[in-house]
């Protein structure tokens, strides 16, 4: 028996050996070689962030998927596959929807690649004529972002304790050694290393993902795991609307999180502004939409596999005496790699193992390598007035990526999770992008928007950190919100329309008449 990551509750033995070790070892190898290789191709900003805007359709689809396909992802859509069932497949429904809708449309990904940007923060300047909202914008997206990122350490930590039975002590050490290599080749390749990788753990992940659900249903039966969310979850298991802690505002909630994640997230917009041309960027988003939905509903199914599989097995850890699934965040977290660890032989759990390797390494490649970017390029050279020149900017960006790093493994070992992985990511997100949707919707789409109207909205976003548990216990609002449901998607949404009614007001008053946003995107 082995810890469940630092609560000190015990979990059975898994099938993985040495012979797994080393398969998982050499693919990590391999990346290194990835990134050795791809620096002689890096000669500036443009080549090390966005690839020299040469990604075509099927890499840019790949990468693009590929990224959002993460470890982070398979480990909090499993946990929610556990802890609702059937019902959890909205998510990526949504998400599936959205990102179709966003490819069809070109909504505010086309405009933004016509417009040759890098980051959003860019544009800010760009459209408004203004560097100390490119300069507030970029610290705002940056610390979102990294606070947003600061538990995919956790998650890649209690898969690997999972599907290895190590103890969490040395899981901490894994996990330093695994983003250190992610660090090696994204710091020497940049964009250029990570279309590669991503492309590379794209195939992998998907092979393994497939693998582990064609054997979960072997293992567990198609007619054990409709009986068995229906006696566990009962209607709610099947029926969104009627699952607990979901219902129709959570669902809403998932699609304005599904058009924020591909329009408006800064690490899929990267991809828009690589592509080849606009033509390449609806093309990407339209195949890609079924990975959006796919990336979701292949881990939140294994997570409904575990469920049934260890209700079936009287599993003591994941449920309490009456047969509820446990509410600790970090015991169901770890439901998937523990079923993982029991289903698969040795050799094959350790192929599917570096599947989920990769898809650990994979948005942390992009994600490192998009807020560094941002720091470098919307924060530290405007605040020097652009005087900055290519080679220190990289230098600043690669060591940025270390400091970055060393936060992350920091933060991911002490924060107390609270709530399910992807209610922490999604309020952490919004912290940003409440702000940031309204910028770019009314900045893109009306020629009314003003500077002060943007600097309001981005504030506004800001509010939504009480949207964490830690914030909420700190301000002793905690019993409050809940005595009164008020939860966080509901905090999300409401910040999310105050923002765009609060910058259209200012944008109104502030504005100097029809000059006004012709002045604007001339720039300072």
């Amino acid at each position: 028996m082995v810890p469940i990551g630092n609560t000190g509750r015990a979990m059975p033995e898994t099938n993985f050996t040495a012979l797994d070790w080393v398969i998982v070892g050499a693919y990590l190898l391999g990346t290194v070689v990835v990134g050795l290789w791809v620096n002689r191709y890096i000669k500036g900003m443009g080549d090390f962030l966005v690839a020299g805007r040469s990604l075509r359709t099927r890499l840019g689809i790949a990468t693009m998927i590929g990224s959002e396909l993460g470890l982070v992802t398979a480990m909090f859509a499993a946990q929610k596959g556990f802890a609702t069932g059937f019902a959890a497949f909205h998510i990526g429904l949504m998400a599936g929807i959205a990102t179709l809708v966003v490819g069809i449309t070109g909504f505010i990904v086309v405009p933004l690649r016509r417009m040759g940007v890098m980051t959003i923060p860019e544009f800010y300047q760009k459209r408004f004529g203004s560097r100390r909202l490119r300069i507030f914008g970029g610290f705002v997206l940056a610390a979102a972002g990294i606070l947003n990122m600061g538990l995919f350490l956790r998650a890649g930590g209690e898969f690997v304790a999972g599907i290895t039975g190590i103890e969490w002590e040395a899981v901490k050490w894994v996990m330093s050694a695994m983003i250190l290599l992610v660090l090696v080749y994204t710091a020497l390749g940049g964009m250029v290393s990570v279309v590669i990788t991503d492309y590379v753990q794209f195939v992998v992940l998907s092979l393994g993902l497939l693998l582990a659900c064609v054997l979960a249903v072997v293992k567990v039966g198609w007619s054990n795991l409709v009986t068995g969310v229906e006696k566990i979850h009962g209607d709610g298991g099947f029926d969104p609307f009627a699952a607990d802690g979901v219902g129709g505002s959570y669902v809403g909630w998932m699609f304005f999180l599904g058009i924020i994640s591909c329009a408006v997230w800064q690490t899929a917009v990267m991809r828009a502004c690589a592509a080849e041309s606009v033509a390449v960027v609806r093309r990407m988003y339209i195949w890609s939409s079924l990975g959006f939905m796919i990336r979701f509903m292949i881990p939140q199914f294994i997570g409904i596999c575990a469920l049934v599989y260890f209700f079936q097995g009287g599993n003591e850890t994941f449920f309490d005496a009456t047969g509820t699934v446990s509410g600790d965040s970090s015991v169901t977290m770890r439901a998937m790699p523990v079923f993982l660890g029991q289903l698969l032989p040795m050799g094959l759990i350790g192929l599917v193992a570096a599947g989920m390797v990769a898809a650990f390494m994979s948005p942390h490649d992009t994600y490192l390598l998009c807020w560094a970017s941002v720091l470098t390029e919307d924060v530290v050279n405007p605040s020097r007035g652009g005087r900055m020149s290519q080679q220190a900017r990289l230098l600043l960006t690669r060591v940025l990526l270390f400091v970055i790093a060393g936060f992350l493994v920091i933060w991911g070992l002490w924060y107390e999770l609270g709530q399910d992985l992807w209610d922490y990511m999604a309020v952490s997100g919004s912290i940003y992008f409440t702000g940031a949707f309204a910028i770019l919707l009314l900045g893109l789409y009306w020629k009314g928007a003003t500077a002060a109207g943007a600097f309001t909205a981005l504030s506004i976003g800001l509010l939504a950190v009480v949207g964490l548990k830690p914030v909420q216990e700190l301000l002793h609002i905690a019993d409050f919100l809940k005595d009164n449901e008020i939860k966080g998607e509901h905090i999300g949404l409401s910040l999310a329309a105050f923002s765009l009614v609060a910058m259209v007001l200012v944008s109104l008053v502030t504005s100097n008449g029809p000059q006004d946003s012709q002045t604007q995107q001339n720039g300072e």
